[in-house]
C-alpha cells in the first residue's frame, strides 16, 4: 500500500508531505485547489509522461516521491529484482522533473529507465477516472481479467506450455526444411564430391607420409652412388681385407718366434678386420635402402599430387578431406532421408497443435463460464449506482486461427446503457459519469482478484448525488476492506465514509504574493464541518452540520 507521498516544487505545491493508512482516504477542496495537480504528480512518480510545466515557476526542477510497503511476494518487487534492484524494505519511487522538460526515474535511489518505473507503479497502483484511458478501460487488460476472476491460472498455464511445444516443434520443422533445402540446391556437387573423394579415400597424416617418402627416393639416387663406393672400398677387389687376413695368417705362423711382440699385432689387424666387416654391412643394408623401383617415386608423386589438388579444390588442409567426405556424406544422408524426417517433424507438430487446441479450447469454456458469472456479479452492483436499466456484458470472439500463449479468445468488455440500444465497448457507448459507474462495479467484484494495492479514484462520482453517491460510497468502502482506495470526491456521502480525509486548499504564501496548495488531515470535527460545506457550499448552516453529522454517524454504524 501507498505509505507516504512526498511532493516538492510542483506548480502550486512547494512542500507537501502526506502519510496515507489503510482502508479508505478521501481528498476534498474546493475546486482549482490543486486536486488534480496533487494526481499529476503522483502520475508522474509512478512512471507518467513528464512535461517541464510542472515544475514551480522560478525553480530549475521539482520531484515526487512515493514510498510503499509491498509484500515480499509481490509482483512489483519482482520486477524490481529483474532489474537488479535492491528490494529490500519499503519501494521507493522518485522521479524528478526538470524545468527543460527533463526527468529522471529511481527506484530504492537506484536510476532506472522509466519503462521499469511504470512496470513497478502499474504493479503497486491503479488510477480510475471518468476519462481515464488504463486500467479496466483498456482492452488489452480484459482477458486477464475474467481469467483472474474465473481462477482460470491452471488452465492458462496448460495453453502457455502448449504453446511453448507448438512453437518448439514449429522452429524444428523450419529449421529442419531449411538445411533440407539448402542441402538441396548442391546436391549434384556433394554426390560427385562424395564419389569423388571416396575414390580418392584421403587418410589424415597421409600427405606428410608421402612427401617424406618422395623427398628419400630423390636423394636416394645421389646418396646410393657413394654408399656403393664406400662398400667397394671395404668388400669389393679394391678391399684390403684379403691382403689383412694374408697377413693375419703369417704373423700367426711366427708368432711362437717373438709372441710378445707379434701377438698384440695380431690382435690389432683382426680388430681391424672386425670393423671393416662390420662397416661392410652397414653399408650393404644402406645401399638396400637406396634400392626402389622409379614407378614407385612415380606413384608416390601422383597421391600426392591428388591429395593436394583435392586440398586446393575443396580448399581445406589435405588432413581435413577425410571429415570434410564424411562430412558430405551426411549432407546427402540428410537429403536422401530428409522427406521421412520432415515427414516426421510435420507430424510432431501437428500432434503440438492438436494438444494446444485441446488445451484452449477447455481454458475458452472455463472463459464463458467465468464471463456468465462475472456479468451476473456485476448486474447486482447496477441497480444502486442508477444503472438498473443498464447491462455490463463480458464479449468472446474466439478465432481458432489467432493463437497466443493464453489462447485464441478475444474478450473485451462491452455495455448497453439502455433497453433496445446498441451494445458496445463500454469504452465507446458509455458516459463518462456511466463509464465511471460501471468501473467501480466491475473493481468492487474484482476487489479480491489481483487488484493492485493502491486504486486511486479521481471525482468518479462527477455528475451524480443523493442515493447513487451514497452507493458510490458504500462500494469504495468494500473496495476498502480489501485494498488501500484513495478517493477525490466532490461527494459528501463519499467522504463521510473514509477512515482518512484530507483538505486540500489553496493558502498565500508568508512574505510574498503568491499562493500554494496546502493539505491537511482532518480531524473527526473538521470532517464534519468540510462535509457542511460540501452539502451547503460558501454558507454553512446548522442544517447542514446537522446533515454532516448524520452522514458522519450513519457511515459509522
Amino acid at each position: 500500500m501507498l505509505v507516504q507521498l512526498a511532493i516538492r516544487d510542483i506548480v502550486l505545491i512547494d512542500a507537501l508531505d502526506l502519510n496515507f493508512r489503510e482502508g479508505l482516504s478521501v481528498l476534498t477542496g474546493e475546486t482549482g485547489a490543486g486536486k488534480s495537480i496533487l494526481l499529476d504528480a503522483f502520475a508522474l512518480a509512478l512512471g507518467g509522461r513528464g512535461d517541464g510545466r510542472l515544475v514551480r515557476h522560478g525553480e530549475a526542477q521539482g520531484s515526487i516521491t512515493a514510498v510503499f510497503d509491498a509484500p515480499l511476494d509481490h509482483p512489483a518487487r519482482r520486477i524490481a529484482a529483474e532489474a537488479e534492484i535492491d528490494t529490500e524494505g519499503e519501494l521507493i519511487l522518485r522521479r524528478t522533473q526538470m524545468a527543460d522538460g527533463r526527468t529522471r526515474a529511481f527506484v530504492n535511489d537506484q536510476p532506472v529507465g522509466v519503462q521499469v518505473l511504470r512496470m513497478i507503479g502499474a504493479a503497486l497502483v491503479e488510477i480510475h477516472g471518468q476519462h481515464d484511458d488504463r486500467a479496466l478501460t483498456d482492452p488489452g487488460t480484459h482477458r486477464a481479467i475474467l481469467d483472474a476472476f474465473g481462477g482460470l491460472q491452471g488452465p492458462l498455464t496448460k495453453v502457455a506450455e502448449a504453446a511453448r511445444g507448438v512453437r518448439s516443434a514449429r522452429t524444428a520443422l523450419s529449421e529442419h526444411r531449411a538445411r533440407v533445402e539448402s542441402a538441396r540446391k548442391e546436391v549434384d556437387f556433394l554426390r560427385h564430391a562424395v564419389e569423388e573423394l571416396a575414390g580418392l579415400d584421403p587418410k589424415p597424416g597421409e600427405e606428410a607420409i608421402l612427401a617424406e617418402r618422395r623427398t628419400v627416393m630423390q636423394q636416394s639416387e645421389k646418396v646410393a652412388r657413394d654408399l656403393n663406393e664406400a662398400l667397394d672400398a671395404v668388400g669389393g677387389p679394391r678391399s684390403t681385407v684379403p691382403h689383412l687376413s694374408s697377413s693375419i695368417r703369417k704373423l700367426e705362423r711366427r708368432a711362437s718366434q717373438l709372441p710378445a711382440l707379434v701377438e698384440p699385432c695380431v690382435a690389432a689387424l683382426d680388430a681391424a678386420l672386425g670393423a671393416l666387416d662390420e662397416a661392410r654391412a652397414v653399408l650393404e643394408a644402406a645401399v638396400a635402402e637406396t634400392e626402389f623401383d622409379p614407378r614407385d617415386l612415380e606413384q608416390v608423386e601422383e597421391r600426392l599430387f591428388a591429395l593436394r589438388a583435392a586440398s586446393r579444390k575443396y580448399a581445406v588442409p589435405a588432413d581435413d578431406l577425410a571429415a570434410l567426405r564424411e562430412r558430405y556424406l551426411a549432407d546427402v544422408a540428410a537429403i536422401d532421408a530428409g522427406e521421412e524426417a520432415l515427414a516426421g517433424l510435420e507430424r510432431t507438430l501437428a500432434a503440438a497443435e492438436a494438444v494446444y487446441a485441446a488445451a484452449a479450447e477447455k481454458l475458452s469454456a472455463g472463459r464463458r463460464r467465468a464471463a456468465k458469472h462475472l456479468d451476473a456479479a456485476v448486474k447486482a452492483e447496477l441497480p444502486p449506482l442508477k444503472l438498473e436499466r443498464a447491462r455490463f456484458i463480458t464479449e468472446i470472439a474466439t478465432d481458432p486461427d489467432a493463437r497466443d500463449p493464453a489462447g485464441f479468445d478475444r474478450v473485451e468488455f462491452w455495455a448497453q446503457t439502455n433497453p433496445g440500444t446498441r451494445a458496445g465497448p463500454m469504452m465507446k457507448v458509455a458516459s463518462g459519469g456511466e463509464l465511471s459507474r460501471f468501473m467501480l462495479a466491475l473493481k468492487v467484484v474484482l476487489a479480491d482478484k489481483g487488484s493492485a494495492p493502491t486504486l486511486i479514484f479521481d471525482e468518479i462520482d462527477t455528475g451524480v448525488g443523493g442515493a447513487v453517491a451514497d452507493a458510490i460510497g458504500a462500494r469504495l468502502g468494500r473496495l476498502a476492506d480489501t485494498v488501500q482506495v484513495v478517493a477525490v470526491t466532490h461527494a459528501p456521502q463519499v467522504a463521510a465514509r473514509a477512515q482518512t480525509h484530507f483538505l486540500i486548499a489553496k493558502a498565500p504564501v508568508k512574505g510574498g504574493d503568491r499562493v500554494a496548495t496546502r493539505v491537511s488531515t482532518l480531524p473527526v470535527e473538521a470532517r464534519r464541518e468540510e462535509i457542511a460545506r460540501m452539502l451547503a457550499g460558501a454558507t454553512i448552516t446548522d442544517e447542514a452540520r446537522a446533515a454532516a453529522a448524520r452522514l458522519l454517524a450513519g457511515a459509522a454504524a
